[in-house]
């Protein structure tokens, strides 16, 4: 993912903080015939997040949620006492440090919709955790509850704030990892299940404000929200296995296309052969390299996955003297890469492994060529699809002249 990308995706989370917080004042004036939308804003971004992650399947995304309606609903009849009693301050320190462990875990597991074994199972752990908390509190174990509002170190770093350390603790940790969680899937879930937690965060800090609950619980809901979508985006436009582009989006980026530009079809040379060879993993490791190189290519050109080992490159606003080069360069990268085969067998001694390491190594690196087809718009191939078919005849002339290689 690139810089530029990656600010992107946090735009959004960080946009919907900045603006709760501007928003948390003119909450906190709305006048009494407005009292309805104070009280009951949270519950509808609620419902309506909720909406949209059944609609689309999102079973983390609708526990996750389910932990922030929890959230609110026990602020009124529990923690409306400024934290006075034994009862709200146990409630108190339970959410600080559930919800948090629940974000974190959903984010480490896969999605597995929610009506389902699945997600009773993660239902079950959020009803234990409301149980245990109720057994707390209706069994009178102060000693529980003193445990979890103890200072983790003496400082007084975190004297104003209401949330324990513990707490505190439960909440970084929670956000480190659905960050990590981020950073290898790439899923825009992941980093909103960070940004809800931020937010979740600022509200239990602004528990005696119930403007600054609501709106806060509201923003978070409203990040899980957005992150459904942009994930539903990418599952429709990005091509899961690459990271590319998929064909969808490259169909609708070509309508929109001027009178200039370029379109190049790439193929992997003898795919098929490299699949039987070594099996479908490894060439699933070809395709991602390949990708990963037309994703760096120059000239402004942006690479989608075609179908199967084949791939395009557009190049807007270019003529093929002006892309040629580009393309050149990114065939030689390809050649040039050597793609390390692991055996599909280990020797069971540890022994023999490291007797044939080395040599194993040295044997097993494979190379792999592309051909590409090249052509632009003129005043023979009008529309885009003339432009990809004329590529297209391009490619096979590569492939009939000796493979690695570009044609026009």
């Amino acid at each position: 993912m690139t810089f530029g990308r990656t600010l992107l995706n946090m735009a959004a989370p960080a946009g919907v903080l900045a603006a709760a917080y501007f928003l948390v004042p003119v909450v906190a004036e709305l006048p009494a015939s407005l009292a309805g939308l104070k009280a009951y804003g949270a519950y509808i971004v609620i419902a309506l997040a909720a909406s949209v992650s059944l609609i689309f399947r999102r079973g983390r995304v609708v526990l996750a949620l389910l932990t922030l309606a929890l959230a609110y609903v026990s602020h009124g009849p529990l923690l409306n006492d400024a934290l006075d009693s034994f009862r709200a301050r146990t409630v108190f320190a339970a959410l600080c440090v559930f919800v948090p462990f629940n974000f974190a875990a959903l984010s480490l597991l896969g999605e597995r919709g929610t009506f389902n074994l699945h997600g009773a199972r993660r239902l079950g752990v959020i009803v234990i955790e409301a149980i245990f908390t109720a057994w707390i509190v209706f069994a009178g174990k102060t000693e529980i509850a003193a445990w979890a509002h103890a200072p983790l170190i003496e400082t007084t770093l975190f004297a104003g704030s209401p949330i324990p350390q513990l707490g505190l603790a439960a909440m970084a940790l929670s956000v480190a990892v659905s960050l990590g969680a981020w950073f290898f899937r790439r899923a825009p879930i992941d980093l909103g299940f960070a940004g809800t937690v931020i937010a979740f965060g600022i509200a239990m800090n602004g528990i005696a404000r119930p403007a600054v609950f609501a709106v806060f619980i509201a923003a978070g809901a409203l990040i899980l929200t957005i992150a459904v979508l942009q994930d539903t985006f990418r599952m429709a436009f990005r091509d899961e296995l690459t990271g590319l582009p998929s064909r969808r989006e490259l169909n609708e980026r070509m309508m929109g296309l001027g009178r200039r530009y370029t379109i190049a079809m790439v193929d992997v040379d003898r795919f098929k052969n490299f699949n039987d060879t070594y099996g479908h993993d490894l060439g699933d490791q070809v395709l991602k390299m390949v990708a990963r190189k037309l994703a760096e290519v120059g000239g402004g050109g942006t690479a989608y996955r075609y179908g199967g080992e084949e791939f395009t490159v557009l190049f807007p606003g270019k003529d093929v003297d002006a892309a040629v080069p580009h393309l050149e360069a990114l065939r030689g990268q390809v050649a040039a890469y050597r793609l390390a085969l692991r055996a599909a067998a280990r020797p069971e001694k540890a022994q023999s492994v490291k007797r044939r390491r080395g040599a194993f190594r040295a044997a097993k690196a494979e190379s792999v060529t592309i051909s590409i087809g090249v052509a632009q718009r003129n005043g023979k191939l009008v529309t885009p699809a003339d432009v990809v078919n004329a590529a297209d005849k391009a490619l096979y002339r590569a492939k009939r002249g000796g493979r690695n290689q570009v044609s026009r």
